[in-house]
């Protein structure tokens, strides 16, 4: 792997525990001003200081994180679909190497929707970004989105589309947890993190699908809702880091959100 890349990794996923905590605020880029994030600055800047990396627009850094932030970006650059429109698979590149390189970008970050009418067109959108930004030592996270469809998330078609992104040449990929994790793991040769996915009923809830996602082999969370949507999203955050870079249990964790909230 060039060395560019690994060093931009490292940034990314923490050299100590080899683990990352990822904070996903690129969700309006097809949901519009979702719910607790309608004012990006405001929910964003609390997070900041507990997150290893920030998934997010280029719109959305220019107008709502401060250029002095320390913090690694990765950076969102497909889209031009929304939730109300006919089909969220219907992606493209939006944002050029060059811009990510202007922003400072650690990484930058493409969905690919499997099994769909865009198949091929996400797919393809992959491989140039991955053309694209190689000669520049850019890493690219390659996202297995569903859309609509989050019944897809098995084992089977999330190891078919983490394959893939990695045989296109990802160098690492988010995805969903699933029954038989583990299979996904041992079946990608690119480290993995998981995305946190809708809302979990409880904190707990989160707390453990992501000791239960890191011990069947990812490399930690790109999560968003389930801490920025919890009425405590600064006390979810330290708890989630609890239990990637201090290997917590669940409980033990839990009991950090109780006394940070």
């Amino acid at each position: 792997m060039d060395w560019g890349i690994q060093n931009r990794l490292s940034r990314i996923i923490k050299p100590d525990t080899k683990r990352t905590v990822m904070l996903a605020v690129d969700h309006g880029y097809f949901l519009g001003p979702t719910h607790k994030l309608e004012n990006a600055r405001a929910t964003i800047k609390p997070l900041v200081p507990y997150a290893d990396a920030l998934m997010l627009t280029r719109g959305i850094l220019r107008t709502s994180v401060d250029p002095d932030t320390d913090v690694p970006v990765v950076l969102r650059v497909s889209g031009g679909s929304s939730i109300i429109g006919k089909n969220l698979s219907n992606e493209g590149i939006t944002t050029s190497i060059e811009e990510a390189i202007r922003l400072n970008a650690a990484a930058v970050a493409l969905s690919i929707f499997i099994g769909t009418e865009y198949e091929h067109q996400t797919l393809m959108n992959l491989a140039h970004l991955i053309d694209r930004a190689k000669p520049f030592g850019l890493p690219v996270l390659a996202v297995t989105a569903v859309g609509k469809e989050l019944g897809k998330r098995d084992m089977r078609f999330l190891a078919l589309s983490c394959r893939i992104a990695a045989e296109l040449g990802a160098s690492f990929v988010k995805t969903y947890y699933c029954d038989e994790f583990e299979k996904v793991v041992e079946s990608c040769p690119v480290p993995l993190v998981i995305a946190g996915g809708p809302k979990l009923e409880t904190e707990l809830d989160a707390l453990i699908m992501a000791r239960d996602a890191l011990e069947k082999g990812a490399i930690g969370v790109d999560m968003g809702r389930n801490i920025w949507q919890s009425p405590h999203p600064v006390a979810m955050i330290k708890a989630v880091r609890a239990v990637v870079h201090q290997k917590m249990s669940p409980e033990e964790a839990l009991e950090v959100f109780k006394k940070n909230k």
